[in-house]
């Protein structure tokens, strides 16, 4: 005969408990399975609670989970931020729909929230009834993106070399973004500022930037970076900069480049500026222009070409931000010239022309170098003179008083050693 094992008074309380609380109205139900709870707790030994901090976005989901190790059937229970039980068990007194029941075991309650907002952020409880009680804490972290992004430039257009102030600014986000500029593929270096308001943060970034002509046309980004902004989050505005006239001389005329008499000569002045330069005049410096020439507009026509000619022509631009030119140097050759010539300068120039090689310099370098070798020739001439060789002759005394031959061999020898030393110079 099997033997049964007879419920405790406990048991049967707790047991009486749950049977009630399936038919009592919402507010009862709860308490009575509090009490139920109350009669079951048991010992805890070797149980372990534990649960995670979670990390969500504005208006996403949740997950809340309260986890058992070595579970013995213990009650699990789940509380908001004001201790208000979410759940106990499996039943949700809080009437917040947002809640919903995921996953429930004697070792895990799951529960998600949905639509999380701000208000949702603090931390969540999970209480295991055991002797003693066990509890453990959960931290909902809720980020926010910047609501807003919005960029300024202090001035619509700007002139080449000026400095604008361009500023940036993120809207209630939380945490505070981080701005970074970047002017085209150029990152640069800005100034923020943080104002923080009811746990949310405005970010303002302030960059000043001196504009070039190069910059014209190029955009300038604001980027933003925060944990809840997956990509990239940016503005940007394009620059507007206005400068002065770039001028080039083009020669259309004659094909090889080399001007002879006879010949005729068409140039054409390209100018590029900002706004458009609306006058472009050609000029010859320090002459008349000649009278057969003919001005066109950007292009200058001279037929016939002859020495009166040459000289430099001037092709001059200018627009409301300022005014430039470029020089051409003319030089006609005869009609036997075969090689191109030395300098044809059409590079352009701010103040004045780019001059051309002066064969007078050539000269004047030539002539130092004369001067130089003539002046080396004088210093070594005084050292030679200053320093100078000398040699002996020695003449026999006697030789040219003797009678005979032979009287005068006699007599130079004798007279050999007592020959006086004479001293020749020699340069």
């Amino acid at each position: 005969m099997a033997s049964a094992v007879l419920p405790s008074g406990s048991q049967c309380a707790a047991a009486a408990a749950v049977v009630a609380a399936a038919a009592a109205p919402p507010g009862l139900r709860l308490l009575l399975l509090l009490l139920s709870a109350a009669a079951l707790i048991p010992t805890g030994n070797g149980q372990n609670l534990f649960t995670k901090d979670v990390t969500v976005i504005e208006g996403e989901v949740a997950t809340i989970s309260c986890q058992v190790n070595k579970s013995d059937d213990s009650v699990i229970q789940l509380l908001n931020p004001n201790r208000q039980t979410i759940y106990f068990r499996d039943f949700r007194p809080l009437k917040d729909s947002r809640f919903q029941l995921l996953n429930f075991s004697s070792s895990e309650l799951k529960v998600s929230l949905t639509n999380v907002s701000i208000s949702d952020e603090g931390r969540y409880f999970c209480q295991l009834y055991t002797d003693p009680p066990q509890e453990s804490y959960t931290t909902i972290t809720v980020l926010v993106p910047p609501r807003n992004l919005m960029i300024d430039i202090q001035k619509d257009t700007a002139v080449e070399g000026e400095e604008i102030e361009v500023n940036c600014t993120a809207m209630a986000s939380k945490p505070a973004t981080t701005i970074r500029w970047f002017k085209g593929n150029k990152e640069l270096k800005g100034k923020s500022e943080v104002e923080e308001w009811s746990d949310m943060y405005t970010v303002t970034s302030q960059l000043m930037l001196k504009v070039h002509k190069e910059d014209d046309g190029v955009p300038v980004i604001c980027q933003v970076e925060h944990p809840a902004v997956t990509g990239n989050l940016q503005t940007q505005r394009y620059l507007e900069v206005q400068y002065k006239p770039q001028v080039h001389i083009q020669m259309t005329y004659p094909l090889q480049g080399l001007t002879r008499e006879g010949d005729a000569l068409e140039l054409t002045c390209e100018a590029i500026g900002k706004p458009q330069p609306v006058m472009v005049t050609w000029v010859r410096v320090d002459d008349e222009m000649p009278q057969h020439a003919v001005l066109s507009g950007p292009n200058l026509f001279i037929n016939n070409l002859n020495k009166t000619d040459n000289g430099t022509y001037r092709c001059e631009a200018s627009n409301i931000v300022g005014k430039a030119h470029s020089d051409y140097m003319l030089y006609v050759y005869d009609t036997t010239a075969t090689t191109e010539p030395a300098v044809h300068d059409s590079r352009a120039g701010e103040e004045g022309a780019i001059r051309a090689v002066d064969h007078a310099v050539i000269g004047g370098v030539v002539a130092v170098v004369v001067f130089a070798m003539l002046c080396l020739l004088i210093i070594l001439g005084r050292y030679f003179a200053r320093h100078k060789g000398t040699y002996f002759t020695h003449e026999a005394k006697g030789a040219d008083d003797a009678a005979d031959a032979d009287t005068a061999i006699i007599n130079a020898e004798g007279g050999q050693n007592n020959s006086e030393e004479k001293k020749e110079y020699f340069i």
